[in-house]
């Protein structure tokens, strides 16, 4: 038998009817047996082994996998998908050495992990062009709604299996979002085989970590399984010596009372207790000559008694499938949540301090900066659940996969934010902390509802060399927004039909040319001042053309698509600042990835990005048309490289390159320029024992990222991690 199924679910299925079952029997057999009855005499035992075929949630060795599921929202092979997507396995994240999503995506075609420079807080990225951050990202399928506020959802890349980046828009099966695509991230879950590790890890910056994850069954049977994994981290911010401290804790259990179904229970406990790495300097002093020299970006001109970015979130959900028969199987996958942030922060403005009035050109008057203090306490809540109904269908040479679906999501977020004050000036060259940091009423004290209720439909139709994609997706949402200031509440309505089409040619050899349509929609909550009705849905839409290489007997992997991308209907504001719903953005491009074994133990993967134009192409506003929204380079390009001695030496190394921009809304008087890090890995594997020294920024290279307004942002510093993993 073959199949998305586990070793002991295929044999409970072969062996239905025939009086006999199996019992698991060391770490990787089973024991056929009589099933017990009375009077009846035990057979002598049959132990069975086999390697377990690749899943699109399980642990995948290496580097390269290839089933999805957020393509589809069923278990395909990617090679079927008529769509861009990557995958970032748990052991690639391991060999790089990400402890952060945004990192872990570092070499991944067709994303930005750094639009804003170093910032410690949460994972800001942007996807083809637009923000993947905003709409929230995915959690084993199940949207992390933002509304628009600083509870930001977050992921523990040590609690994570896989990463899948699915690129273009998505609404069809999981309703608003972005029309860059979406970040799904895949938790871990437990295991059949046991697994015990522990792991201590020290690096710059007074780091200090220890971690754990263990997995096994509860039971002889292999019927109750548990899954608990978890970590805490001592460390400090590189510039401000504050906390970058983080606790996780993710218990989780798998129960099969039979062959047919599987239910999953996935949680977990997020402490963060964070000083905010997130900040800028002007751009005369970064990207432009200061007379005083280039701003160091081990300054730290916040305020330490104030800056913070305080997180407590946790989650409850659960995963369910049920077999109903040969053809129908039923899914249903659901989650609340909790996340609570204090976040508050001394922020700096582009301009400087006019200390010598009668030289405008004194270098004293390009040194101190004018501040202001941001403060925010949030709570946001969320509750979702996804229905599915598959069904594999046979007619003659035609073979459907047919689902059918219906989910909900709910999310409110209590939101009071204060962005004036008083603060004291500061020099940006000699900092020095003093004074005290007092915050004005808040502009903003509101309770935001967003809810939303999709009915889904696809068909993956599959004849000779052949596979279709075809779907569609009626979606209504809802807002309401009520403000603790004046007492008035918004309410916003918008119902929206979103479609998909694609098709796949599979060649013999390996070959896998595609071509896909796919829609997205988001709501807004903007009234119409002339109607005094909520403006129209913005939408996306996106041609894609590409190819896939898997040539046959070799894990090898390589991928190419051209894409037209269109954000349409968003809202721009006219010279009286009246809201217009006349803006377009395009993004056209090209993606290519490979990853492939050149010989044996070594591995390679590279992506490169090529896009010719991101710009605005309608707007109310005539002076932003041609121009780029979001800081998109032209060419974006990664490689990494590992190999393994036989001795157990392993040695990586990578390199990420991104081009010149012109900044956000090419806001800069000059292009910021481009520039290249590189990271690397030595490592030793012997016995039980995995050690590894990692390096991101191996030349601590300092690099602005990206400027908007005045401002400008530098990237990561150089990050040094200490490793050592013991498993058995």
């Amino acid at each position: 038998m073959r199949g998305t199924v586990t070793l002991q679910q295929a044999l409970e299925r072969v062996l239905a009817g025939s009086g006999l079952t199996v019992v698991r029997s060391g770490a990787s057999g089973f024991t056929v047996i009589r099933a017990a009855a009375a009077g009846t005499t035990t057979l002598a035992p049959v132990t069975v082994t086999a390697d377990a075929e690749e899943t699109a949630t399980a642990h995948m060795p290496g580097y390269i996998a290839r089933r999805n599921t957020t393509g589809s929202k069923t278990d395909t092979p990617i090679i079927e998908t008529p769509q861009s997507i990557s995958v970032v396995t748990a052991d690639f994240i391991e060999a790089t050495g990400a402890t952060r999503l945004k990192e872990a995506l570092a070499y991944t075609p067709g994303i930005n992990v750094s639009p804003w420079g170093a910032d410690s807080r949460f994972d800001w990225t942007i996807l083809r062009g637009f923000d993947a951050q905003a709409p929230g990202y995915y959690l084993d399928g199940l949207q992390l709604r933002n509304n628009n506020g600083w509870a930001i959802w977050q992921t523990e890349s040590y609690g994570t299996e896989r990463v899948e980046v699915l690129r273009g828009p998505s609404s069809v099966l999981y309703g608003q979002n972005g029309p860059g695509g979406m970040i799904n991230v895949v938790s871990k879950r437990p295991t059949e085989e046991p697994l015990h590790e522990l792991q201590v890890q020290f690096g710059d910056n007074a780091r200090r970590q220890i971690a754990g994850d263990f997995s096994g069954p509860l039971d002889a049977e292999g019927k109750v399984l548990y899954r608990l994994t978890g970590l805490v981290r001592d460390a400090k911010l590189p510039a401000s010596g504050l906390p970058n401290d983080r606790t996780f804790l993710a218990p989780a259990l798998t129960w099969k009372p039979s062959g047919d179904t599987t239910l999953t229970v996935l949680s977990h406990y997020l402490r963060v207790r964070d000083g905010s790495s997130y900040g800028s300097f002007p751009e005369v002093g970064t990207l432009l000559p200061n007379p005083n020299g280039r701003f160091s970006p081990k300054t730290y001109v916040g305020d330490p008694n104030f800056d913070r970015f305080n997180q407590d979130q946790w989650m409850l959900g659960y995963l369910l499938e049920h077999r109903l028969n040969d053809t129908f199987t039923f899914r249903q996958n659901a989650r609340i949540g909790s996340n609570k942030v204090d976040y508050g922060q001394v922020f700096n403005q582009p301009n400087f301090v006019t200390v010598d009035p009668d030289n405008a050109d004194s270098p004293a008057n390009y040194r101190v900066l004018s501040r202001f203090p941001f403060a925010s306490k949030e709570k946001s809540r969320i509750a979702s659940i996804d229905n599915q109904l598959q069904a594999r269908l046979h007619w003659g040479d035609w073979q459907h996969t047919l689902l059918f679906g219906l989910d909900y999501q709910r999310s409110r977020n209590d939101q009071r934010t204060s962005n004036s004050g008083t603060v004291p000036d500061i020099d940006g060259y000699l900092p020095v902390h003093e004074g005290f940091v007092t915050t004005a009423d808040p502009w903003f004290d509101a309770r935001t509802t967003l809810s939303q209720t999709g009915f889904y439909m696809q068909d993956q139709i599959k004849w000779g060399d052949w596979v279709a994609t075809l779907g569609g997706r009626y979606d209504s949402a809802r807002a309401v927004s009520y403000s603790h200031i004046d007492g008035s509440t918004t309410r916003v309505s918008d119902h929206k039909f979103t479609s998909r089409a694609g098709l796949v040619y599979l060649h013999p050899s390996g070959w896998a040319p595609y071509f896909s349509y796919s829609e997205s929609f988001s709501p807004t909550v903007t009234i119409d001042p002339q109607t005094q009705q909520p403006l129209k849905p913005e939408t996306g839409r996106q041609y894609e053309v590409g190819v896939r290489y898997q040539p046959a007997g070799r894990k090898d992997k390589y991928s190419a698509a051209v894409f037209d991308l269109r954000r349409q209907n968003y809202i721009t504001y006219d010279a009286d600042f009246v809201p217009k719903q006349t803006g377009e953005i395009l993004v056209r491009g090209l993606e290519l990835e490979a990853s492939f074994e050149p010989m044996p133990r070594m591995n390679v993967t590279a992506a490169y990005t090529y896009t010719p134009k991101a710009v605005v192409t309608a707007s109310s506003t005539a002076s932003d048309i041609g121009k780029q929204m979001q800081a998109v380079s032209r060419n974006q390009l990664s490689v990494w490289a590992d190999y393994r001695f036989s001795n157990g030496v392993k040695t990586g190394l990578g390199v990420r390159f991104m081009g010149s921009n012109r900044g956000y809304q090419e806001s800069t008087k000059v292009p910021v320029p481009s520039y290249a890090v590189f990271d690397a890995l030595v490592g030793y594997d012997f016995e039980r024992w995995n050690l590894a020294l990692n390096l991101r920024n191996l030349g601590n290279k300092t690099y602005v990222a990206n400027c908007s307004s005045g401002s400008c942002y530098y990237g990561e510093p150089r990050k040094v991690l200490v490793t050592a993993t013991y498993r058995w």
